[in-house]
């Protein structure tokens, strides 16, 4: 199957190579290799070798015709999605709290089942949100956007926020860093715990707002993704977030977790443009205590 995709090479940016605008595009290695050889990125409708210049609004046409795809097909849930923006390519849902983010064996009540009844074809999953994390979910609608996705990850183009209300039990800078490894608990499978032997995790926080009960609204910024690794780092600081079964010794069977991801920021593959959506007050679940 071929994909094709074009766009104008913004006004405010400086000339540059063929060859440099496809790697700022984030295109693989392999698929620049074909576009070069099967002459398929043509300039002003024209191929251009790769250290020629591509100048301001200048048309920017490619195609691809070798990408690989390893499609799980998703059933559809019969249930739509609550959609927070969409393009031709990307998808942004808001996912509920408790509800899991991709199915296992024949399970059909996940978000990418919901996405899947939505789009009338199976989603490609970019990243994951806990169960029990509300809020804002990226899925591709092709594979050929999956792999400029992963490096933006990779890169630390695609950024993450959450907010969360936290038991302010030991009282911390109202910004900073946690740096601490996570790996599993040997005690309980389903939790992680700060650990030497663990992984390489940082979380970046900031304290929105103090309320009267020991809590606070804090906003978060993940600089990796392990498994948890929010309720995980606030916990390891005596700072659990309100709600959480997992880690937060006084949690009581009527919260829910307060944790949403309520920004994403990255860059539209396939252009240089920026995106940013922000999930409103009004689906923040936390926010409306």
């Amino acid at each position: 199957m071929s994909y094709y995709f074009t766009f104008n090479f913004p006004e405010n940016l400086n000339p540059c190579s063929v060859n440099d605008l496809l790697r700022q595009l984030l295109i693989p290695r392999k698929w620049r290799h074909f576009l070069r050889v099967e002459r398929k990125v043509l300039i002003n409708g024209s191929y251009y070798h790769f250290n020629q210049k591509v100048s301001p609004n200048d048309k920017v046409e490619l195609w691809l015709d070798h990408v690989e795809s390893k499609q799980h097909i998703y059933p559809e849930s019969g249930k739509i999605p609550e959609v927070i923006y969409e393009n031709d390519n990307l998808l942004i849902i808001n996912k509920p709290a408790g509800q899991k983010t991709h199915p296992n064996l024949k399970e059909a009540n996940t978000a990418l089942n919901d996405c899947a009844t939505y789009l009338g074809f199976s989603p490609f999953i970019v990243h994951r949100l806990d169960m029990l994390t509300s809020g804002l979910l990226l899925v591709a609608k092709n594979p050929a956007v999956v792999p400029i996705l992963n490096r933006e990850l990779t890169a630390k183009i695609f950024h993450r926020e959450y907010l969360a209300v936290i038991n302010v039990n030991e009282p911390i800078a109202n910004r900073g860093t946690i740096d601490l490894p996570i790996g599993q608990d040997p005690l309980d499978q389903r939790k992680r715990k700060v650990t030497g032997t663990g992984i390489k995790s940082i979380t970046h926080y900031q304290i929105v707002k103090y309320f009267d009960n020991n809590t606070a609204l804090v906003k978060l910024e993940l600089e990796t993704g392990r498994t948890h690794q929010i309720r995980v780092h606030l916990a390891a600081i005596d700072c659990p977030i309100v709600g959480d079964p997992l880690y937060n010794p006084n949690f009581k069977n009527e919260q829910f977790l307060h944790l949403t991801a309520y920004q994403i920021s990255l860059q539209k593959p396939f252009t240089l443009d920026k995106l940013k959506v922000k999930l409103p007050d009004k689906n923040i679940p936390l926010l409306q205590n």
